[in-house]
């Protein structure tokens, strides 16, 4: 996270404790402590969602969430296994700062449709948390003109997305990262970001561009 690491601390300057949910790994223990570890050196202290006996009720007294990365498939079926997604996106639209990273910034999207991960499990509906209204396709990767790879690529893919999908697509490359605060998208980090949208050529913005128009 040292990448992210202004960025972290400024979201959470008025935190003192963040709510973590570690739900899309295995091991819920030394994921929290992984994460607990580091955010303490921001000053953060770390409490895991599966340590609370109520978890809605911890999402309620909360004071920020942060989604951490993995399959995204069980993360979200561990979500609604829980009950806790009307709580997060309540607390949320109110204010509550939420911090997702690869599996966890696809929670925030109406679907996890463009996920780059296997269905290791089945969740009840592919609808995530719907905090914006745009979709991400975190770890996004050019093609390689001197791969040998004979496949598809990431483009094709969201292309074939599109072929069903009018929602625009932000292919999140590494290193990069979005700020959404009120009606504002700012793109930020050390990477830009392809925007794709249905029957219309790919966009390049670079950090700093404005991409409020994704939320009309």
């Amino acid at each position: 996270m040292d990448h992210v690491e202004d960025a972290v601390r400024e979201t959470m300057a008025e935190v003192g404790t963040v709510l973590f949910v570690p739900w899309a790994l295995d091991d819920l223990d030394a994921y929290t402590s992984t994460v607990r570890q580091r955010l303490e050196r921001m000053e953060l202290a770390v409490s895991g969602i599966h340590e609370h006996a109520d978890p809605i009720a911890a999402v309620n007294e909360a004071e920020a969430l942060f989604i951490g990365g993995g399959n995204t498939f069980r993360l979200l079926f561990r979500l609604y296994g829980a009950g806790v997604m009307p709580a997060i996106r309540a607390r949320v639209t109110d204010g509550m700062p939420y911090m997702g990273s690869s599996a966890g910034s696809n929670m925030a999207c109406a679907t996890i449709m463009t996920t780059n991960d296997m269905p290791i499990v089945y969740p009840p509906s592919f609808d995530a948390l719907q905090l914006v209204s745009f979709q991400i396709n975190p770890h996004y990767l050019d093609a390689d003109p001197d791969s040998t790879h004979k496949g598809e690529t990431r483009e094709d893919r969201i292309r074939e997305y599109h072929e069903m999908n009018d929602t625009p697509v932000v292919g999140l490359r590494e290193g990069a990262w979005l700020r959404v605060v009120g009606d504002e998208v700012r793109l930020e980090g050390h990477r830009g970001a392809l925007i794709l949208r249905r029957g219309q050529p790919a966009e390049e913005f670079e950090p700093g561009a404005r991409l409020d128009f994704l939320l009309a």
